[in-house]
């Protein structure tokens, strides 16, 4: 088995399955059914004792509550991240939508999150056909997440870790320790095909040749340029504070309120430099 292998699968899983697009009983307009989602992927290989992931546990970044690799899969040896840009489609109605997310991201953001868990379970399934065991975290059982003030987490005695607006398995961090990109000023990742988009992952015993360069700089990627704040409906995002999750939760409840059962924003991710690749560097 090769990161090869696994990109073709996606790949085809992206062109041949049907999930990629809209189903027209779901569709928020009737142009919009058949809607092309995804474009090609991307991926990238670690392995899973990459001393990377340990530093995932520190507060500084994920916190106490991830799991490592070999937690999730016991016998572990190589995690693949992906990344699937959404189509220009997509990014370009979002765009120019105006403060809310357009329709085009509606569905990108929930039926997209739909094929990227059918895509997960489907490579799971198709590595242990293969021979191997695997698991994609973001699918198990075990996967849990707190995006809001509640501590949901607890370290072996029991006792609340006060950490929130977090999970014990970060999609972003592990594509950045499978180097896949680095953060931007809005807290997406900012990949060689932009920040617009969904990341999945999967753990296996396969030994894959990791292809990983963990970047130093972890914002290496963003020039800073502020322009992900001023597109920000919430005021959620500055160049001086970062990203206030609270605000930025906010008004997502409020989009939810408003488009339930779906909800999105992805302002800070289109009309940007960064939407659709790495920006250059700004001069001083």
């Amino acid at each position: 088995m090769e990161t090869t292998e696994i990109l073709d699968f996606i790949e085809t899983f992206r062109k041949t399955s049907g999930w990629n697009r809209v189903p027209p009983e779901k569709a928020l307009r009737s142009d919009l059914a058949g809607l092309e989602m995804f474009a090609p992927p991307l991926a990238g290989t670690a392995a899973a004792n990459d001393p990377s992931f340990l530093l995932l546990k520190s507060r500084e970044a994920v916190g106490p509550q991830f799991l490592i690799p070999r937690e999730w899969l016991p016998g572990a040896r190589s995690v693949v991240s992906f990344f699937l840009p959404f189509t220009s489609r997509v990014r370009e109605a979002n765009g120019k939508s105006g403060p809310e997310p357009a329709p085009e991201w509606l569905h990108g953001r929930i039926e997209g999150q739909e094929f990227i868990d059918r895509l997960s379970r489907a490579l799971v399934e198709h590595l242990r056909e293969a021979g191997g065991d695997a698991v994609s975290p973001a699918v198990d059982p075990r996967f849990a997440s707190c995006t809001g003030r509640n501590t949901v987490f607890r370290d072996q005695n029991g006792t609340p870790l006060p950490v929130t607006f977090t999970s014990n398995w970060s999609e972003r961090h592990v594509a950045f320790v499978c180097g896949l990109g680095t953060f931007g000023l809005s807290k997406g990742l900012i990949t060689s095909l932009g920040v617009a988009g969904r990341f999945g992952s999967v753990i296996t015993s396969f030994p894959l040749v990791p292809d990983n360069v963990v970047p130093e700089d972890l914002y290496g990627n963003c020039t800073l340029c502020g322009e992900c704040a001023a597109k920000c409906p919430a005021g959620a995002i500055s160049p001086e504070k970062g990203k206030d999750h609270v605000l930025c939760s906010e008004y997502l409840g409020l989009m939810k309120e408003k488009h339930s059962p779906r909800y999105g924003c992805g302002k800070c991710q289109t009309g940007v430099p960064c939407e659709k690749g790495i920006p250059a560097k700004r001069q001083r």
